[in-house]
């Protein structure tokens, strides 16, 4: 495979949805709505496969791949291996290096059985004067078994020792292996072995295909990003990289029965809010909802877009409002459903046509969203939650606060 740059799945423009009049006052518990007589029920609609080609850890790339004796970090197992590999060239004297290899170990953190990071040495001696001492002190820290805690004492201490003269680096070592647990008289032994010298020569040797490139450079799944400076995004990235795993090769089957009765309970990070699903007037997609509730695809969603006053958005795994589940299903009109009132569920999408699995709960009444969305159900308890969640809006810039949490949706049939 080449190199396509930079890749984003799924990456549709998230429309901004206009915010328009005052939230009505919460209400704990609100009656089931009346609705006018459902019309005949149309033919099941056939969703649109929309899954787009993405690359995977083990497709091939313009680098070599990545071996068992790679420099790894990964709390993901086989035969569940972790599906993003993250593959950083770096310089431990490089400060934009160690910046990223922190956000690239909290997103680890965050998503520990979904990232994979794995380290190559990036040997630049005409800009960084301790290139090779770095890397062979890091050989012989991972003969102890100890090389990312060396990785990050390196990154993270750069301060102090980046500037020393390079004959200095060594005694400034020797200050620090005790703190990392490290045999000095083995360590000593290990900087002059063969095994050492040799793994350096060779990361010399593979240095030479990213010479020109400024540090770090990074792979997704063997794709070069071509922006890794942009911190924010890394979590997100990794998000958009892991979903295909989990979207559907296949449309749902019609399952439900528009002339029962169904009920969502959405536990979320505030409470319970219970739905009555319209199943008569937009039976496609109630059903999509139904199985994708009963897919466990909402387990542990963010609500990532909550506008006080006007809806609060979730559905989307990644977080981002540009994940789907592999797949769109048409709208379904209902001219007799109105965004007249707080309360009211609909499916969020990108243009007609083009539902997949984030819906949006409305905060107040929102008339300038009719006629756009589909609307396929009613809270019809716990609205004063809805209501308490903190606001976040993605599309008004700076620093976003951890979001709410769409915990789990049960689905009740009578």
């Amino acid at each position: 495979m080449t190199s396509r740059g930079f890749f984003l799945p799924f990456a549709l423009l998230t429309l901004a949805l206009a915010a328009c009049g005052a939230p009505n006052t919460p209400s704990p518990t609100l009656a089931p709505p009346t609705l006018p007589a459902a019309a005949p029920l149309p033919t099941p609609n056939r969703c649109v496969d929309v899954r787009l080609p993405t690359p995977n850890p083990g497709e091939k790339s313009l680098f070599p791949p990545v071996s068992a004796a790679e420099h790894v970090r990964s709390a993901a197992q086989a035969p569940n291996p972790a599906p993003v590999t993250v593959l950083m060239y770096a310089n431990f004297q490089c400060t934009d290096c160690a910046k990223i290899a922190a956000a690239l170990e909290a997103v680890r953190q965050n998503q520990p059985e979904t990232l994979r990071i794995v380290y190559r040495h990036a040997l630049q001696p005409a800009s960084y004067d301790k290139s090779l001492l770095t890397a062979q002190a890091a050989e012989a820290a991972a003969k102890q078994g100890k090389f990312w805690e060396l990785h990050d004492l390196l990154f993270s201490s750069q301060a102090e020792w980046a500037a020393l003269p390079p004959e200095n680096f060594s005694a400034w070592m020797e200050t620090q292996l005790a703190g990392l647990g490290l045999d000095p008289a083995v360590y000593a032994a290990d900087l002059k072995s063969a095994d050492v010298q040799q793994a350096v020569s060779a990361a010399a040797l593979a240095s030479q295909q990213v010479s020109q490139v400024p540090l770090p450079l990074l792979l997704i799944n063997g794709e070069i990003v071509k922006n890794p400076y942009i911190l924010v995004n890394l979590d997100s990235l990794v998000r958009l990289y892991a979903l295909p795993a989990r979207q559907f090769s296949t449309c749902p089957n019609f399952t439900i029965n528009p002339a029962k009765t169904y009920t969502a309970t959405l536990e979320t990070s505030r409470g319970e809010v219970v739905i009555r699903l319209f199943a008569e007037r937009a039976p496609n997609t109630v059903n999509n909802f139904i199985f994708l509730a009963r897919q466990g695809w909402y387990e542990k969603v963010p609500f990532h877009k909550v506008i006080p006053g006007l809806l609060a958005q979730t559905g989307d795994p990644t977080g981002t409002g540009l994940g789907n589940p592999g797949y769109f299903i048409p709208d379904e009109p209902d001219p007799t459903l109105q965004f007249d009132r707080a309360g009211m569920l609909a499916m969020f999408n990108v243009g007609p046509d083009t539902n997949g699995s984030q819906f949006f709960i409305t905060l107040g009444p929102a008339p300038a969203l009719q006629n756009g969305y589909t609307i396929f159900g009613e809270v019809i308890r716990g609205l004063d939650v809805m209501t308490s969640l903190a606001a976040r809006d993605p599309a008004a810039g700076g620093t976003l606060a951890a979001p709410e949490m769409l915990i789990s949706v049960s689905i009740e049939e009578k």
